[in-house]
């Protein structure tokens, strides 16, 4: 009979910690529309349903030009705040392991020595007497039994707040590969519009040694020669501007790698950076729940579940047990003779009797639970709009660059038959300077949409979720650990603190 009982006593206890009081844990509602926005600016959203999703797509299959990819590995290498992210994974890991120890004992070696003095006035003896006493215990020293799963609550939020941390170092690392991407485009396009300057400068320059020629020889006025100059000094102008934003391109473009990068590494114009492939946004917004972002907001929700389980434990009695095993001996020599063989246990509850406080922090932990869950729809808006845009630059990008590449041709074509007539003597020089300012601008646009076309392409990519690790430490993590029962023990008072709770 004593063995029946001990056993059902073991597995009582297993039961009973095995419980907790966390509420269960149900996904709110997406606060956005089921399907991707659709009209005039998104037509080319269903072209590409067929195209390979971001989050199935490697950062190094989609930036395929050699000199990028590069890149973008000594961005992932040495970006300092990459570091700073991937350092915070690991103390989050550490302080969950930590929390999840303390469902364990504690087992301590201890040792002792006590000689004193015992005068006669308290000696059983009567006499005086010198006492001396060793110890050696192995013991377990104030071990919380966690009948209520006040600790597990507690490990589960140290959890889940590490699996937060680590959706975090993604999210860094996406946008950290954006921004890369998006410095080094940059560069590319600063550097095409510089060359497009010197070669705009070299012929207003050539243009002002004509006319002056012409004006020496009085086949053309000082207007026209002013007029030229203007040009010219328009162009310079242009070229030590995009000298000074080459330069903070590359200061910007350094600052994101964490070195300098190699001049063999910078790109030469953008036109010959190699083409990024198309990524398709899902059939439908739930492609949204695996952003890195998201699934930061819904572990830090849960995080916020089990806090809730926590504050609700607090309510019941904590049980906790100090015991040990030894030996003990009035001779240290003794200490490993036989019959010197001691032990000791000593069980304790504390039953919270009047405690406001433990009202106000479930009150505390339930709000807080309601900001994390306005946190995480939050994090959904933010990301179904910033789709939306990228989608809206994709169904438009393409008819902005047809109708750019067909005006610096209808502009081309101005400025020759101008240029023409004014060499005729058949119409005046202002008009050949506008249509040379018309075409530059033109061609300066041309540069600006390619540069944006690959942007939001870029753009696109990363706020779907694209540049992440496909295998997260955490999900290895998360299959090393039991998860946590949402089960309640039955008790009357245990009514009283949440309508959410469950019996056992």
């Amino acid at each position: 009979m004593t063995t029946r009982k001990l056993s059902f006593l073991a597995i009582a206890v297993v039961l009973l910690a095995s419980c907790t009081m966390i509420p269960e844990y149900k996904q709110p509602e997406a606060p956005v529309p089921a399907n991707w926005p659709n009209g005039p600016a998104y037509k080319e959203t269903l072209s590409t349903q067929n195209a390979p999703l971001a989050s199935e797509l490697s950062w190094r299959e989609f930036f395929t030009d050699p000199r990028l990819q590069t890149t973008i590995e000594m961005a992932l290498e040495n970006n300092r705040n990459l570091r700073v992210s991937v350092l915070n994974v690991e103390r989050a890991r550490a302080l969950y392991r930590i929390q999840r120890a303390e469902v364990l004992p504690t087992v301590d070696g201890s040792g002792g020595a006590i000689r004193q003095r015992v005068p006669a006035q308290i000696s059983n003896s009567g006499s005086a007497a010198n006492v001396e006493q060793y110890r050696l215990d192995l013991g377990v020293s104030s071990w919380e039994i966690d009948f209520f799963g006040r600790i597990r609550s507690l490990e589960k939020r140290a959890l889940e707040e590490y699996l937060a941390t680590e959706q975090a170092r993604r999210s860094a690392q996406i946008l950290l590969i954006a921004e890369t991407a998006n410095a080094y485009l940059t560069l590319a396009a600063d550097r095409e519009n510089l060359q497009l300057a010197q070669s705009t400068l070299e012929a207003q320059r050539s243009s002002y040694n004509l006319i002056r020629y012409r004006r020496d020889v009085g086949l053309t006025s000082d207007l026209d020669l002013s007029q030229a100059q203007t040009r010219v000094d328009a162009a310079r102008v242009d070229v030590a501007r995009y000298t000074e934003l080459i330069a903070q391109d590359e200061n910007a473009l350094n600052l994101l790698v964490g070195a300098p990068v190699p001049n063999e590494l910078t790109p030469g114009e953008l036109s010959s950076i190699a083409s990024l492939p198309d990524v398709s946004p899902g059939i439908s917004s739930e492609t949204l729940l695996s952003r890195p972002d998201i699934l930061q907001a819904e572990s830090l929700l849960k995080a916020a579940d089990a806090n809730i389980g926590a504050a609700r434990a607090a309510f019941f009695p904590r049980i906790s047990l100090t015991t040990a095993i030894g030996t003990a001996s009035d001779d240290l020599l003794g200490l490993f003779k036989s019959g010197s063989y001691a032990w000791n246990y000593s069980p304790q509850f504390v039953l919270p009797i009047f405690d406001a406080r433990l009202w106000s922090a479930l009150k505390a932990t339930k709000v807080e639970r309601e900001i994390a869950v306005a946190q995480y729809q939050g994090a959904i808006q933010v990301a179904f709009r910033e789709v939306a845009d990228a989608l809206a630059g994709k169904g438009t990008l393409g008819n902005q660059m047809e109708a750019q590449q067909s005006l610096v041709a209808a502009n081309e074509e101005a400025y020759r038959l101008s240029n023409a007539r004014y060499e005729k003597g058949t119409d005046i020089y202002l008009n050949v300077l506008d249509a040379q300012r018309s075409l530059y601008a033109a061609q300066q646009g041309l540069i600006a949409i390619r540069l944006a076309m690959l942007a939001n392409q870029v753009q696109l990519y990363a706020v779907l979720g694209g540049g992440a690790d496909s295998i997260t430490p955490s999900q290895s993590e998360t299959t090393m650990r039991e998860p946590v029962k949402n089960v309640e023990p039955a008790s009357p008072s245990a009514q009283n603190i949440g309508e959410d709770q469950h019996s056992l």
